[in-house]
């Protein structure tokens, strides 16, 4: 029996650190997965919290030989489907196949998004030092833009103009890099 298989069978504060270890190293890139599916960002966020759940209850299944997102990306891709039959709204994805089309299209552009993810990175390296910090205030602390008006002593108007102009250097700058030079 190896290390990791006694360690989630025998003691239980090991397998929740081994655990915690693994789903945060992945959350990022299940909840990008997730928000492929269920564009609400809100719904996204409760899917991955569910997926979370169940990735605990199953954890004792989990095969440490194999890559932890990609197990967890399907856990994520059945609580996606179950909340789009909890909506009715949502019932033609599933009758037309459309988010399974939508998850392997995901899949297949990949390795695109993790170049367009690690030139953004470097991009936002870039960025003046007051936008920097308004981007990742909002993307990832999710402030709300009240309360980064308040931090900066900006009006919320002014705060908004920040982020779009953020997003426009940001996004200029990630197709910059994205098309090829020319020879």
């Amino acid at each position: 029996m190896s290390d990791d298989v006694k360690s989630r069978s025998g003691d239980p504060a090991a397998a929740q650190q081994r655990f915690l270890s693994l789903f945060l190293r992945s959350e990022r890139e299940i909840f990008r997965y997730v928000v492929a599916l269920i564009p609400n960002v809100t719904d996204a966020e409760d899917i991955v919290q569910q997926t979370a759940l169940a990735l605990w209850e199953k954890f004792d299944a989990y095969d440490p030989a194999q890559p932890f997102t990609p197990w967890a990306c399907r856990f994520a891709l059945n609580k996606a489907r179950q909340w789009i039959e909890r909506r009715q709204r949502w019932q033609a994805l599933l009758e037309h196949g459309l988010a399974e089309e939508l998850a392997q299209r995901r899949q297949e552009l990949q390795p695109e998004f993790e170049r367009r993810l690690k030139h953004l990175e470097t991009c936002l390296g870039k960025l003046p030092e007051g936008q920097r910090s308004v981007v990742e205030a909002y993307y990832y602390e999710r402030a709300d833009i009240e309360a980064l008006a308040g931090r900066s002593g900006r009006t919320v108007a002014a705060t908004y103009k920040i982020l779009q102009r953020s997003r426009q250097a940001l996004q200029a700058c990630v197709e910059g890099q994205v098309k090829p030079q020319p020879a």
